[in-house]
């Protein structure tokens, strides 16, 4: 690659990896060394995809998509390796305090760890502040959809949440 490249990438990696890390610890339910080994996994795929970017959507879409393929593919190897419970990352959570994640976040992080994929991806999407739009052109459904789908899973979450 060359130094244009680097430069743009270093220009990303800032802008965006506080956005991706926030994803990142939604899917590892708050486990801050899992999400930064996510993030970093997701900025390699970044790095090396950087060359065949078309600019049919913006980075930040492009980059979603990468995290979120990358945190579903985890998921999906730990569902098939059955190695991560809830209670386990929980138990795992409260022993490593010394992250500077709060317990609300932890609880909250916990809660998020207990829905659905897609409902995960969608609530740390709007934990990020994104606009109902870029969430649907992420998930290739229409807006309308996405609003319904967001205040049910907010619902479940305050359900959930009441009930620790």
């Amino acid at each position: 690659m060359n130094k244009n490249t680097t430069l743009q990438f270093e220009s990303i990696h800032k802008q965006y990896f506080p956005m991706v890390l926030q994803m990142c610890l939604g899917f590892t339910q708050g486990d801050y060394d899992k999400a930064s080994d996510l993030s970093q996994e997701v900025f390699i795929k970044v790095w090396k995809h950087l060359d065949t970017f078309k600019g049919l959507s913006s980075y930040k879409t492009w980059i979603y998509r990468i995290t979120v393929n990358t945190c579903l593919q985890l998921i999906r190897k730990e569902k098939k390796n059955n190695t991560m419970s809830i209670d386990s990352v929980h138990h795992q959570l409260v022993e490593e305090s010394k992250n500077d994640v709060t317990e609300a976040s932890n609880s909250l992080y916990k809660a998020i760890g207990q829905l659905n994929e897609l409902d995960r991806l969608v609530i740390m999407m709007v934990l990020e502040g994104q606009h109902y739009d870029d969430i649907s052109e992420v998930l290739g459904i229409e807006a309308t959809n996405v609003r319904v789908k967001i205040h049910r899973i907010k619902k479940r979450l305050k359900k959930i949440l009441d009930h620790e």
